[in-house]
């Protein structure tokens, strides 16, 4: 929806125009404020640049080792180091959104990643490169914790299923492009130019949000705590690096990866205890950096972990399945991202569709089903051999995205709608800080079994399909005793009351 208002758009201005759209009758509470269409749809696109960037270097990474003449321990820093700086950026948002406006969290934020892409397009070597895309990751981390926060602030009650049905639509169509639109990239282009095609489309988005986008909500003068800055990268940031160390390969430590990995998941722990007391303390001033009383909420405690849980399932699987493809079936990249494709491009396809089951049958009606599909999925991942027919793997991968699909619009618009006003921007930094973490559990788990099954077979003198396959199966069957827990929980999450109002009318 465009509107020709341009003038800033406030708390109070939403409020006001909610409440005379109630006096005037149902119809016309379902309008979004004026402007505040165009302001989503600007976020939604700057979204999916950011999210698309991310999912473009899983394939460049063997090609950047060649090119740059670095060792594999090296490139896997290129992702390592990105996911790093999300884990230590996405947990200050909800302090971010609150001292500073739509426009210019949005300008910081897009300036960030055009900046950090133009270096990584331009980078001589390794060094270079790698701190590109930590600046890139900065700007990312903000992108998707402001566009929940403003849908939730500006769009009535009613219509939040399927705005957030856009949101899911940009985390699944962007991961189904990333890969396979990388692998033709590097095929013909080479890697810079993964950089070199975003980098235009990033500036173009940020000179038209710095021209016309407005201001969603009100700021506040919460005060900076340094310490808690410190402890949340500590604690985010150890436990994300800690969990990316397992099932890697020997440290030149003398540590093994595992035993790095609990060390740092350890230290990340205490620290995350640390702020937790820190922010617990802050938080009855108005001061906390995450304010926690997001989990006083039941529904919003419920959905959050459900959704934690399932993007184990999802970043595990996404991670597992490419290397069973090529290490056990055979197939190449491009091979591999035509075979996640299908079921990516439904899943964001469907998204819009189920925000509009969800604001017509609730949280339930989704997520029940959808959650039983992802189990059952993975539950079948768990029978796959060398023989399994790639025909097979399609569909099974398009079952999994379709549950995926019918279980993240419920979980984003309950979980969230679950929670005042003021502690919107808190509720969308933590959800997307577990659903990081969630991700970064569900592949270290994953990939450490499998890695575990190859190591020994090849101790054992084993061919990669013959250790590869048993090892999936055990990671993928851990996997799916895991999704049990979401097809429990699904039950118990509700529809927030303001949008049963709504639903009643």
């Amino acid at each position: 929806m465009t509107s020709t208002n341009t003038g800033p758009l406030n708390t109070a201005s939403i409020r006001a125009g909610n409440a005379n759209a109630a006096a005037d009758g149902a119809g016309d509470a379902d309008r979004l404020p004026p402007g505040a269409g165009r302001v989503i749809w600007l976020l939604i696109v700057a979204a999916f640049v950011a999210i698309l960037n991310e999912t473009t270097m899983a394939n460049a990474i063997p090609h950047l080792n060649r090119d740059l003449g670095i060792p594999p321990e090296l490139g896997q820093w290129f992702t390592s180091a990105f996911m790093l700086t999300m884990a230590v950026v996405i947990p200050t948002t909800g302090y971010i959104l609150q001292r500073f406006t739509t426009r210019q969290v949005f300008v910081a934020a897009m300036l960030a990643f055009a900046i950090g892409t133009a270096v990584c397009f331009v980078a001589p070597g390794f060094t270079v490169l790698l701190l590109g895309r930590v600046i890139q990751a900065a700007g990312t981390g903000v992108m998707m914790p402001l566009l929940m926060t403003t849908v939730m602030t500006v769009v009535p009650p009613k219509q939040r299923g399927r705005w957030m049905g856009m949101v899911g639509m940009v985390i699944s169509l962007a991961p189904a492009l990333g890969p396979t639109a990388s692998g033709a990239v590097l095929d013909t282009l080479g890697w810079r130019w993964l950089f070199g095609i975003i980098l235009p489309i990033a500036v173009v988005a940020l000179a038209i949000g710095a021209k016309w986008l407005t201001n969603l909500g009100d700021t506040s003068g919460a005060p900076f705590d340094v310490l808690s800055v410190v402890l949340s990268a500590l604690a985010f940031g150890g436990i994300v690096f800690g969990l990316s160390q397992f099932g890697g390969e020997a440290a030149e430590t003398g540590l093994s990866p595992q035993a790095l990995g609990g060390i740092c998941v350890g230290a990340g722990a205490v620290m995350l205890a640390l702020f937790v007391w820190r922010q617990l303390a802050l938080q009855r001033e108005d001061k906390a950096l995450l304010d926690l009383r997001t989990f006083a909420s039941r529904n919003f405690t419920i959905a959050v972990v459900t959704m934690t849980i399932l993007a184990c399932a999802m970043f595990g699987t996404l991670t597992l399945l490419p290397q069973f493809l090529q290490n056990v079936m055979g197939l190449d990249a491009l091979q591999t991202g035509l075979v996640l494709m299908p079921g990516s491009v439904l899943m964001g396809i469907l998204a819009p569709f189920m925000g509009r089951i969800y604001d017509a049958k609730g949280p339930r009606a989704l997520l029940v089903p959808g959650t039983i599909l992802v189990s059952a999925s993975l539950f079948v991942y768990s029978t796959v051999g060398v023989d399994t027919h790639w025909l097979e793997l399609v569909i099974v991968q398009t079952v999994i995205s379709v549950g995926l699909a019918m279980s993240f619009t419920p979980l984003f618009s309950a979980s969230l709608g679950s929670l005042p006003q003021r502690l919107y921007s808190h509720g969308s930094a933590s959800l997307n800080t577990m659903q990081q973490v969630g991700g970064a559990v569900g592949v270290a788990v994953l990939i450490a079994i499998y890695s575990g099954y190859l190591h020994r077979g090849e101790l054992q003198g084993l061919d990669a399909s013959l250790a590869g396959a048993p090892g999936a199966r055990t990671a993928f069957l851990v996997g799916a005793i895991v999704s049990l827990v979401p097809v429990v929980l699904a039950w118990f999450v509700r529809r927030p009351a303001d949008q049963e109002e709504d639903a009643g009318r």
